[in-house]
């Protein structure tokens, strides 16, 4: 054999060793993976955008955070008991006192400013907001527990 040729065979087992290493290996290769990312992940909501106030009696029995959104000589004439008042104005720059680690129910008089609530704590990153339909008017219509004062 030639020292040309000597040198072409001894690649040529190189090459067909390293191929039958890899290719006949039985140990796992990790495979990559393509992560793509379109912009921030936002979780969706756990809970529909609003409950009535028989699932939000059950969610509060439960220990979900009851948000009462109103104004003072609103909350002072009837609120939730144990509901935290924080007013629809003040929410967005107050947002940092509500709990991101319990389900949380905006409650209002009605049912408007609670839905605005809602909002802008889902807009503010909060996950599991819902908002209560009819607000204190059918808390109270539906003869549940009221608590009144500061």
């Amino acid at each position: 054999m030639t020292d040309r040729s000597s040198r072409l065979a001894l690649l040529a087992a190189a090459v067909l060793a390293l191929v039958v290493a890899a290719c006949g290996s039985t140990a796992a290769s990790p495979t990559p993976t393509l992560r793509v990312s379109v912009g921030p992940t936002v979780p969706a909501s756990t809970l529909p955008m609003e409950v009535d106030v028989a699932r939000a009696a059950q969610m509060r029995d439960a220990g979900a955070f009851i948000l009462d959104v109103r104004e003072l000589d609103e909350w002072v004439t009837g609120h939730i008991p144990d509901a935290t008042l924080i007013s629809l104005g003040s929410l967005a720059s107050r947002a940092g006192e509500v709990p991101t680690d319990r389900d949380i129910v905006v409650v209002c008089r009605s049912g408007n400013r609670s839905a605005q609530g809602r909002d802008i704590l889902l807009k503010a990153g909060f996950v599991a907001v819902t908002s209560m339909t009819g607000g204190m008017n059918e808390w109270v219509a539906a003869g549940l527990p009221v608590a009144t004062g500061e």
